[in-house]
């Protein structure tokens, strides 16, 4: 279409849209050279990945203390029975097969006796 088969409603309606255009190009190249805008910006932004870290790390503190709580003994009396059972299954394997335990307890006397003659 030529200019002059353009009705003048046709040109109005085109001027606003190129105005409408412009003014968009123009907000956003005001934008980019806003330095104190993105520096504010880029600082919310850190904000929020810090506070979402924060959120996450306090969510995992919670949960391994919800797992400690149920690993825990429920009182002394459970703590104790638990200390048996394990000194019983350490006994069970000492009898199973002694070695490994002989050569802890030589390695300990060593030490100890090195330990003595240094003082």
């Amino acid at each position: 279409m030529s200019t002059e088969e353009r009705s003048p409603e046709e040109i109005r309606a085109e001027i606003d849209r190129t105005r409408e255009e412009l003014g968009d190009t123009v907000e956003a190249l005001a934008e980019k050279t806003d330095v104190k805008a993105q520096a504010k910006a880029k600082v919310e932004d850190v904000k929020e990945q810090a506070k979402a870290k924060a959120d996450e790390v306090k969510e995992q503190a919670q949960a391994k203390l919800e797992e400690a709580k149920a690993a825990a003994p429920e009182s002394p009396q459970e703590a104790a029975q638990q200390a048996r059972a394990a000194a019983q299954q350490v006994q069970t394997r000492a009898k199973q097969d002694p070695r490994p335990f002989v050569i802890g307890g030589a390695i300990v006397l060593i030490l100890f006796l090195i330990w003595r003659r240094r003082r």
